[in-house]
């Protein structure tokens, strides 16, 4: 394919993007868990996991799994510094977790354990965010409620990231296929 028939694909892209930042201008009131910081990174783990739906299915648990993962650690590591672990009681948190995170490599569907680690990062991301007034909508709000919303944040994000990427790949692979002419095939 040349450059200016290549052209298409960057521009539409970047369309793409802008939408997503339009979409957060006019998210209230039925997006108001809507985050595009989140749906960005969410639409790369798109192809990461292999521009299929399986494997955007597979971001969404990962995602999902993360958050809960995240919500052990952060139940776990206060109990344990109770039990006088002290500064080692978050290490020691992770650690627990983790096992069962990197067991999920070995059941299909959530073994996809990248998509598990980012989301857990994210989530971790928010609930800071809220202790830090950065996202004020999360402030004074009881422990179990905010951990709740932050799940939304998540999995509302991280759903518009993927549906970006099926729409991205859609789109790609419809204009590759045109862009070959007729009776040359069809794009990869």
């Amino acid at each position: 394919m040349s450059f200016g028939k290549f052209l298409f694909i960057p521009f539409y892209i970047a369309l793409l993007a802008a939408s997503m930042m339009v979409l957060d201008i006019y998210k209230e009131p039925t997006l108001r868990h809507y985050l595009p910081w989140i749906s960005f990174q969410a639409w790369a783990m798109y192809f990461l996991a292999g521009c299929t739906l399986k494997g955007g299915g597979k971001v969404m648990l990962g995602y999902l799994g993360g958050a809960v993962a995240s919500v052990a650690i952060m139940e776990l590591a206060p109990l344990l510094e109770s039990w006088g672990l002290g500064n080692a009681a978050w290490p020691v948190a992770v650690f627990v977790v983790v096992i069962p995170v990197i067991s999920a490599e070995r059941v299909p569907g959530l073994n996809f354990v990248p998509s598990w680690f980012v989301g857990a990062g994210v989530y971790f991301a928010l609930i800071t965010f809220s202790a830090s007034e950065k996202l004020p909508i999360l402030n004074n709000l009881p422990k179990w409620d905010k951990y709740l919303q932050a799940g939304l944040y998540l999995m509302v994000s991280c759903a518009i990231g993927q549906a970006y990427g099926i729409v991205t790949v859609f789109i790609r692979k419809r204009y590759e296929g045109m862009a070959k002419g007729p009776g040359k095939g069809k794009a990869k």
